[in-house]
């Protein structure tokens, strides 16, 4: 399985999007500050994944999450109530 992922920092709020074959270790490695882009806002909750058979369409959904803010702002409005009720 391959995963693409939301997370989102605790401290600030932040969203980050990411790809994954392994869930778990991930954000681990997020909450650890093994990762440059992401160390300075940890700690992180799992907001959101999506779950993938195959790794090319992971991967290009990832991207297309990435690049196209017309994905982001979808997925984004879908939880944002969520995100405000739903304080872990």
């Amino acid at each position: 399985m391959s995963y693409v992922y939301l997370i989102q920092s605790i401290k600030t709020g932040q969203l980050y999007y990411g790809y994954t074959k392994d869930l778990k270790r991930r954000f681990l490695e997020h909450n650890q500050g093994k990762n440059f882009s992401t160390k300075p806002y940890a700690p992180y909750r799992l907001v959101y994944y999506e779950a993938y058979a195959d790794e090319f369409d992971a991967k290009k959904r990832e991207r297309q999450l990435k690049k196209f803010g017309q994905g982001i702002y979808r997925l984004q409005s879908r939880l944002v109530r969520s995100l405000k009720h739903n304080k872990m």
